[in-house]
C-alpha cells in the first residue's frame, strides 16, 4: 500500500490524529453546550473540562508526531543538498522553528492553570522550557554528530575517550538526554498536590458463586478503597 512505503505514515498519522483531536473536542464541547456549534475557536473547544483533558492529551501526541515529521523532512532535505550552504542553513532554521512550534502546541494544550496559583504555573512553565532546551540541544548535537563527518560507526560506539572526534558533541548529547529525563521527573512531581485530593475505589460485582451458576449471587457486592484519600 502507498501509505506503507518508507516513512509516509508519519504525515498521514499526524493529520489524522490532529483532526481527530479537534473533532472529538468539538463534539464534546458542543454536546455539553460549552461552545456554540457555528465555528467556534479551536482553542475554545479545549478550554472546559472534560473536553480539555482529551484535547490536551491528544495534542501532546500530535506534537510528538509533528516533531518526528519535521525531523525526517530535515534529514531528507539535508541528504538531497549536502553541499548547498544556503539550503543547509535554511533547513536548520526550519528545524528550529518546527521544534519551537511543536513545543508551543504542547504548551497551549496543557497550560490552562485554573485550579492552581501562579506558583505552580511558573514551575511547570520553567520545567517545559528546561525540557525544550534539552530536546533542542540533544537533537541539534546528535544530528551534527551522526552527519558522517565524525565517522560512520558511531551508532554502535559505546565507549568514548576525550581524544575521540566528536567527543564534545557526544557529551552534550548525553547530558541533554539526562537533563530531559530529569525535567520529566520534575514535571510529574508537580502532580503531588493534585493527587492529594483524589481517591479511587474498586467495586467487585459478583453475578454468581461459580462460573457455571446461572442464579444471582446472594453475596453483597464488595467495595474497597483503592488508593489514598477522599476527593
Amino acid at each position: 500500500m502507498w501509505f506503507q512505503q518508507g516513512l509516509s505514515f508519519l504525515p498521514i498519522a499526524l493529520v489524522i490524529w490532529t483532526a481527530a483531536a479537534f473533532t472529538f473536542s468539538y463534539i464534546i464541547a458542543v454536546t455539553l453546550h460549552h461552545v456554540d456549534p457555528a465555528l467556534p475557536y479551536i482553542s475554545d473547544t479545549g478550554t472546559v473540562a472534560p473536553e480539555k483533558c482529551l484535547f490536551g492529551a491528544m495534542l501532546n501526541i500530535a506534537a510528538v508526531l509533528c516533531l518526528a515529521t519535521i525531523y525526517v523532512r530535515y534529514k531528507q532535505v539535508h541528504a538531497l543538498n549536502p553541499e548547498e550552504n544556503l539550503i543547509i542553513k535554511l533547513n536548520k532554521a526550519g528545524l528550529v522553528l518546527g521544534i519551537l512550534s511543536c513545543l508551543g502546541a504542547s504548551l497551549v494544550a496543557n497550560f490552562q492553570p485554573k485550579i492552581h496559583g501562579k506558583q505552580v504555573f511558573w514551575i511547570r512553565l520553567l520545567l517545559l522550557v528546561w525540557c525544550g532546551v534539552s530536546v533542542l540541544s540533544m537533537l541539534t548535537c546528535s544530528s551534527i554528530l551522526y552527519s558522517g563527518n565524525f565517522g560512520t560507526d558511531l551508532v554502535q560506539k559505546l565507549h568514548w575517550n576525550p581524544e575521540d572526534k566528536g567527543y564534545v558533541l557526544h557529551l552534550i548529547t548525553t547530558v541533554a538526554e539526562w537533563s530531559m529525563s530529569f525535567s520529566f521527573f520534575g514535571f510529574f512531581l508537580t502532580y503531588i498536590r493534585d493527587f492529594q485530593k483524589i481517591s479511587l475505589r474498586v467495586e467487585a460485582n459478583l453475578h454468581g458463586l461459580t462460573l457455571y451458576d446461572p442464579a444471582p449471587c446472594p453475596v453483597i457486592n464488595e467495595r474497597t478503597r483503592l488508593l489514598s484519600r477522599e476527593f
